[in-house]
């Protein structure tokens, strides 16, 4: 929206792969982290707390631009037209999530996420120069490597001249040649058997990046949230119960009823999202269970209604009244701390393509995301990506030397099973292997695996028709090698990476960069 106002004469073109609304955005609940209430919070107290959670692997320099710029850009999103939750004085009602020392979280109701997307929607409805497209898949980055160079890791200067897009509407391969691109693809949650991620986190984005060339970093830090709705049988897509409710009561029991949180930190329900999940897996394998509750039943129903209306309805349509029933919770996978590698201006390794959001590592979230920064670091780097492509437009030239999709020696696959038991596979390897704890061994076992599905896959690749599934499932294979990989390379625990090989933290503070 804001280089569709500085630049009136250059057309913005937003790819989304299924409709516009569908977005790992719209299912953040929880809220946008920011200091509003300078009488009892502060930017420095923000600046820790973010600084604790990432366990040593923030860019401190990118803590300090996203807690400070932060507070424009949420002023700039109200401005907008961005509702967020206000008490009887008039004054907005924060909440207190995991790892924060203070009330800094705004929220509209349980879906802030969906406010800040529709507000943002609306904004660029009022923009002509935008065309907004959906059901446009874009399969690869545009590199040197189309016009028949050799691009390696090491190749100097790669750039990116656009994108190459499968029209779902027709079926064909189509280029779209660009100045600047950028990736805000999200995250990939997919990459396990159950995530609180739409089916559309696929990790396209880092994929894409990764294949052509660069540099993605911290992949190992994958934030499983402690608190997703536990519905027996069921895979995919698990709804979220935010850390919200924690911070305004909720209580962690194992199955016997005991409050367990204090065993495992003295901040009990409201420790970092790191140490409350591996707390609850561990009470899950002492008790040889596949969740455990949590106790909403001594909350202030009223403000449960007000402040939780959809967590209400979705508990209350599979047979659980809140106000008297326990709410039976799992971890799932949430978020990618790591991703695309960007400077502090949102510029990737290669030329002319920036990243923001889930997709992107910018050095914020170190080894651990603190709760409720995800949407405030993507406002942040959207903003700095603007500023940066605005200066840079004018000195860029379209190449008009790429060549069109070769889609010659393919042909329609004759069975999807090839495809859907492969995604199968990758998903259930990914959680058996490589999920809240590790070891060595089951590294191991997760990359000779998925050396196989890559192999089979590719192979596939070379002579069937593209499909937005077998992209996906291209990616999502991609995804979790960098994740395993990542893994291997760090020897220590450290955040959201807890290997029971290395179960202390080494002196080296690393970032792992692939």
């Amino acid at each position: 929206m804001k280089v569709a106002r500085e630049c009136p004469d250059k057309t913005i073109t937003i790819l989304t792969k299924t409709i516009s609304e569908e977005t790992n955005t719209k299912y953040a609940q929880g809220g946008v982290a920011g200091v509003t209430d300078f009488e009892n919070d502060s930017f420095e107290k923000h600046i820790e707390d973010t600084l604790i959670a990432g366990d040593g692997l923030c860019n401190p320099e990118v803590v300090e631009i996203v807690v400070k710029e932060g507070v424009e850009r949420i002023k700039e999103i109200i401005n907008w037209g961005a509702d967020f939750d206000k008490d009887k004085t008039g004054e907005y009602a924060l909440g207190k999530e995991g790892g924060h020392s203070e009330f800094r979280i705004l929220h509209h109701k349980d879906v802030t996420g969906k406010e800040i997307e529709d507000t943002l929607l609306e904004e660029i409805a009022k923009r002509p120069n935008i065309q907004l497209i959906d059901h446009c898949f874009v399969v690869d980055i545009i590199t040197q490597h189309h016009l028949g160079f050799l691009v390696t890791k090491s190749t100097p200067d790669i750039e990116c001249f656009g994108v190459y897009v499968l029209n779902l509407e027709n079926n064909q391969i189509e280029k779209i040649i660009s100045k600047i691109t950028l990736l805000a693809t999200g995250g990939n949650g997919q990459v396990y058997r159950t995530t609180t991620n739409p089916s559309i986190a696929t990790g396209d984005g880092v994929a894409m990046a990764y294949r052509a060339k660069g540099r993605i970093e911290n992949m190992e830090f994958i934030q499983f949230h402690p608190t997703a709705l536990y519905e027996a049988g069921k895979s995919g897509q698990a709804f979220l119960i935010t850390e919200a409710v924690r911070g305004d009561g909720g209580i962690l029991r194992n199955i016997k009823g005991e409050a367990f949180m204090e065993k495992y930190d003295e901040r009990k329900d409201l420790a970092p999202r790191d140490i409350v999940a591996r707390a609850i897996d561990s009470e899950m394998k002492i008790n040889g269970t596949e969740h455990v509750f949590l106790d909403c039943t001594k909350m202030d129903h009223e403000k449960f209604l007000h402040h939780f209306p959809n967590i209400y309805e979705k508990c209350l349509s599979i047979g659980i009244d809140v106000s008297k029933q326990y709410i039976p919770v799992a971890p799932a996978a949430h978020y990618s701390c790591g991703g695309i590698k960007v400077d502090e201006w949102g510029r990737s390794s290669i030329g002319n393509l920036y990243a923001c959001g889930e997709c992107a590592s910018t050095g914020l979230h170190g080894a651990n995301r603190l709760a409720s920064n995800s949407l405030l670091e993507a406002m942040v780097f959207a903003h700095r990506c603007y500023l940066d492509a605005v200066k840079r437009i004018k000195t860029i030239e379209f190449n008009e030397a790429i060549p069109d999709w070769n889609a010659k020696g393919t042909n329609a696959p004759k069975e999807m099973i090839l495809i859907t038991q492969s995604l199968k596979e990758l998903q259930l390897l990914m959680t058996d292997y490589v999920g809240i704890v590790r070891t060595n061994v089951r590294l191991e076992r997760a990359m000779k695996r998925l050396d196989l599905l890559h192999t089979e896959t590719e192979e596939f690749y070379k002579t069937a028709t593209v499909s937005p599934q077998l992209c996906e499932l291209r990616n999502l294979i991609t995804v979790g090698y960098l994740i395993v990989k990542s893994a291997q390379f760090r020897h220590e625990s450290r955040g959201l990476h807890f290997n029971t090989d290395y179960p202390e933290k080494s002196d080296r503070r690393q970032n792992i960069v692939l």
